[in-house]
């Protein structure tokens, strides 16, 4: 496995000096050594040694000790054996993005992150925290609500919340709008097909069935069920009438 070259053994008069930690907010510098990217390619194997040389790298660290035994400093078997400060390879899309995480391991199952550094197309960013982020965010808006003469703290929470709440009424309003019928397009959907009706011609009677051929309930027209019922006897007008009301002949 190729790596980049260690530094040079301390004198043999004394250890030499160890540089001191990088501190934790870093987020306003950027490292790059072109040389270096001309010289060696930037992959999952060499990432490393090209992330040493930036500040952000903490000597300290157990990658250190398992680099000067001549041991991959990402070899995560030997890594959990140790506590203490380490890097870990996090995320990977080579040759544009690396991401390493700073985190410090209790024990073999147990690590806590405590910064993220990524690597873009060989520029090395440290990675914002939350807090930070959110910092800034509330920084902004008190200074959006300072020039709305909204400075108070409910100001800030009001402007966090009414675009959200502006967006939806503007959805459910939206919505509501589909959603209304329009009586008198409807109306004249109505005309339209009451037109079409009256200049359809009028629907061809049923074919008559064969001779012999005995229909059942479901299949007896409206005219046959009229047929098929019993007709009331014949009423004589004049028997009906009663005897007071027959014509008196002379």
């Amino acid at each position: 496995m190729s790596a980049t070259p260690l530094p040079p053994p301390p004198p043999a008069d004394g250890p030499a000096a160890l540089p001191p930690p990088p501190g934790t907010d870093m987020t306003g510098i950027c490292f790059r050594d072109q040389l270096w990217l001309n010289t060696y390619p930037l992959d999952r194997n060499l990432v490393f040694d090209y992330f040493a040389l930036s500040p952000f790298y903490d000597i300290t660290c157990n990658n250190e000790s398992l680099r000067s035994r001549q041991i991959h400093p990402l070899d995560m078997s030997q890594l959990t054996k140790m506590t203490g400060l380490e890097y870990v390879l996090s995320e990977v899309m080579e040759p544009h993005l690396f991401v390493m995480r700073k985190q410090k391991r209790t024990n073999a199952e147990k690590s806590d992150a405590l910064l993220a550094y990524y690597i873009l197309d060989g520029s090395i960013y440290q990675a914002p925290l939350l807090g930070s982020v959110f910092a800034s965010r509330i920084t902004i808006l008190f200074i959006y609500c300072k020039l709305r003469n909204k400075s108070s703290i409910t100001g800030i929470f009001v402007l966090l919340f009414t675009a959200e709440t502006e967006a939806d009424a503007a959805a459910s309003e939206s919505k509501a709008q589909k959603e209304t019928i329009d009586l008198k397009e409807l109306k004249r959907v109505d005309h339209i097909l009451m037109s079409l009706q009256r200049k359809l011609p009028p629907a061809p009677p049923p074919p008559p069935f064969p001779d012999g051929y005995v229909p059942s309930e479901q299949e007896k027209g409206p005219d046959d069920l009229l047929a098929s019922e019993p007709l009331p006897p014949a009423i004589d007008p004049i028997i009906d009438q009663g005897p007071a009301k027959r014509p008196r002949f002379q």
